[in-house]
């Protein structure tokens, strides 16, 4: 258990310095993506990448996503291919993450693959976790930072409310602007979709030139974000509210009266981006349950309505 309260950092030069001397100490730090906040650890070392699924509490057959400075790192790290160097040029820096044969020289734990031949990869484009890359200087595991199934962080609050005991430092960096964790994209065979995000499924369709598969609900488990119960709330979520009963908190969006809206004027790009944050909210008044206005499912909205499906799922 890590002493009770993480250092808050600022990121500048000197919070930047010490988060990476952290990393290089195999410690836990937390730090924003444009996406969520991810709780990084040094990939390369085991203990370190241990620590993530402990203070997580997740799975350990759950894989990780692991964050670099930029394409020609992730090249060290998995076989690249023709798409990948296509989707890549288009996207990253970005809210995309690439699934690729691991390489047999790579020197990721064998946790942060959960024992897969394939390794998530990304690069952020969030300032401040571009320049924790740089001031590291290695590859950064980095999942979201809350305890698993819960509700994804998107600013630093978050992270010190749930894992505050559990680890050694927040590089706060204000709110994230996408909201949602990145679409990841597996990039072993025939261009599969595995989670959606805010990189549109008919973007990548268009940039590919031909479908993208999905992955079946039954199949084992090939990237994080796939567990049927996510990103929760304590209370439980009704999901395609037109009405509101007595005692639920109402999660709107559009013009509708409600406690916390998403977005009034009904933007895709704006509701992602207040989702955790509204869902924490919300949450924080003891509500029993959580109330959500239908959502389009169309771009960006259908990485919401998986997030709120997977909310709304049986624990």
């Amino acid at each position: 258990m890590k002493p009770k309260g993480a250092e808050r950092l600022r990121p500048d030069a000197a919070g930047l310095s010490r988060a990476a001397a952290i990393l290089r100490g195999g410690g836990l730090v937390a730090f924003p993506t444009e996406t969520v906040y991810g709780l990084g650890a040094d990939a390369c070392n085991d203990d370190a990448v241990a620590a993530i699924f402990d203070a997580k509490g997740r799975p350990n057959f759950n894989p990780l996503i692991v964050h670099v400075a930029d394409m020609e790192a992730a090249k060290t790290l998995v076989l690249w291919n023709v798409e990948a160097e296509l989707v890549a040029r288009a996207f990253w820096p970005g809210p995309l993450t690439l699934v690729l044969p691991l390489r047999d020289d790579a020197p990721v734990s064998s946790l942060v693959t959960a024992g897969l031949p394939t390794l998530a990869v990304r690069v952020p484009a969030a300032p401040v976790a571009r320049d924790l890359l740089a001031a590291f200087g290695g590859p950064v595991a980095a999942p979201s930072a809350n305890r698993s199934g819960q509700i994804s962080p998107t600013r630093a609050a978050h992270v010190i409310e749930g894992l505050g005991d559990r680890v050694d430092a927040v590089l706060d960096g204000g709110p994230c602007s996408v909201g949602v964790e990145s679409t990841i994209l597996g990039l072993y065979g025939h261009p599969t979709l595995l989670r959606p995000g805010g990189v549109t499924e008919e973007t990548l369709e268009k940039l590919l030139g031909r479908r993208l598969a999905e992955r079946h609900p039954s199949e084992a488990i090939s990237a994080p974000g796939q567990l049927r119960s996510h990103y929760a709330p304590q209370a439980s979520v009704r999901l395609n509210a037109t009405d509101w009963e007595p005692g639920e908190a109402r999660l709107g969006f559009g013009d509708v009266p409600c406690d916390v809206n998403l977005s009034p004027s009904g933007d895709l790009e704006e509701a992602a981006a207040n989702l955790f944050d509204a869902l924490h909210r919300l949450d924080a008044t003891g509500a029993e349950v959580i109330a959500v206005s239908p959502i389009p499912h169309v771009g960006v909205g259908v990485a919401i309505n998986d997030r709120l499906s997977r909310a709304a799922a049986e624990r």
